[in-house]
């Protein structure tokens, strides 16, 4: 049962990249930990399930620092920073990942706007923290699949 129970989590981890109601990585992390538990730590040690639990930290914390970074890149200016770390907070309790998205470029592209940037600056410095979003999903998505994959492998030991 509990078996079950550790690959629900890790689905609805997965479910959680697309839902910013759902803690994705630390969903998926905790079905690794309960069917490394149930197994007596036999299938997966408590060393990878450590590792994992550490990439659910780094995917926590790029999580909230990719599109940061993604719009620097772009050449936000902290009008811009400030404008999507605002639309990100506000779009996070709309509790509809589309929102989130789309709350934080637009954030992103007012502040611009309010620093004096012209309308195609502050759209390149809007597509910057749109990528970055993009590229923290993509690094979520890749360690799920990653946990799913070990404990599959690990479920036919």
């Amino acid at each position: 049962m509990l078996v079950v129970i550790a690959f629900i989590l890790i689905i609805v981890g997965l479910i959680g990249v697309a839902l910013p109601i759902l803690p994705g990585v630390p969903l998926a992390w905790l079905g690794v930990l309960i069917f490394a538990w149930s197994t007596g730590f036999q299938k997966i040690s408590i060393f990878t399930v450590l590792i994992f639990l550490l990439l659910t930290v780094i995917a926590q914390l790029l999580d909230f620092f990719v599109p940061l970074i993604g719009g620097k890149k772009y050449k936000a200016s902290r009008w811009g920073i400030f404008g999507a770390i605002s639309g990100m907070i506000i779009g996070f309790f709309t509790f509809n990942p589309l929102w989130l998205i789309i709350l934080t470029i637009f954030g992103a592209f007012l502040g611009e706007i309010l620093s004096g940037k012209e309308i195609s600056g502050a759209s390149r410095s809007a597509l910057g923290f749109f990528l970055g979003f993009i590229t923290s999903a993509l690094i979520r998505i890749v360690i799920i699949l990653i946990m799913l994959g070990f404990t599959i492998a690990a479920l036919f030991k």
